[in-house]
């Protein structure tokens, strides 16, 4: 398997190369790239090349002491796009990768031809963004951390997801560096950051390609649509289901992601 030796960090990623536009899958926070076993069998099918990093601390990746800022995530995709030479991709992300993705497209535009953005916690209310993250933060300075933060993600997971998904989940958080966790939950936080409604508000606006996201409560899907530059982005709701949800409802979100694609296309 490839590995891409960038700034100060040695990537795992897979390439499927046989299509064209090239989809770039970026996963979450605690988790790898095999999060996208689900979608990237049909895109290649659909006739997409398809790249799927580890993001830095995770997965095969190296566990550099430092950068783990959102900024410092959407730099290595940037190098990894550079390196791979395969001009303006689709940026695919979930949860934290969405925020990764959403970044890449503000701050490297020439780069990114659309994003879909998978239930991102970016964005929430400012009185409820703390009283959501800053427990697991603190928690990830004690022993039992990841074992909290375990317990939080289990807390989100949808009901038709099966047990084995659920423990694989939890085994890889895990098996996680507690110092990356907690960093990139730190950067995530800081002051001014896309965390919170009011960080968002201004700088999610700036995403000026064609949008794609699904969130799993309405509210957060009715806020993001106003943040949206250009008129072909969609945002919608599954309410029914949870945070994994391209993997619980796998055929409905690879229809869905396909589609808007191929709508892009034609026009």
């Amino acid at each position: 398997m490839p590995y891409a030796d960038l700034t100060g960090v040695r990537l795992f990623y897979t390439d499927e190369e046989e299509g064209h536009t090239a989809v770039l899958l970026v996963h979450g926070w605690g988790c790898d790239s095999h999060d996208w076993s689900w979608q990237v069998g049909p895109l290649v099918d659909a006739g997409f090349r398809v790249i799927a990093p580890d993001s830095r601390g995770h997965g095969r990746s190296s566990v550099p002491c430092e950068g783990f800022d959102p900024t410092d995530f959407a730099a290595d995709l940037a190098e990894l796009i550079g390196l791979l030479q395969v001009g303006r991709v689709v940026a695919v992300g979930h949860s934290q990768g969405g925020v990764i993705v959403s970044t890449l497209a503000v701050e490297r535009p020439e780069l990114v031809a659309a994003a879909v953005v998978v239930d991102s916690p970016y964005g929430l209310p400012d009185h409820e963004a703390s009283g959501r993250w800053q427990p697991l933060l603190d928690a990830l300075g004690t022993d039992n951390g990841l074992e909290r933060v375990a317990d939080a993600l289990a807390a989100v997971e949808g009901e038709r997801i099966p047990d084995a998904l659920r423990n694989w989940h939890r085994r890889r958080v895990l098996g996680m560096a507690p110092a990356v966790m907690r960093s990139t939950l730190e950067a995530f936080l800081k002051e001014g950051s896309v965390a919170t409604r009011s960080g968002a508000d201004e700088y999610l606006r700036r995403r000026r390609c064609p949008v794609l996201t699904v969130h799993t409560h309405p509210a957060q899907a009715a806020w993001e649509e106003s943040t949206f530059a250009d008129p072909r982005s969609r945002s919608l709701s599954w309410p029914e289901a949870g945070h994994w949800l391209h993997q619980e409802r796998a055929d409905d979100f690879n229809d869905l992601v396909l589609r808007w694609l191929a709508g892009l296309q034609a026009n």
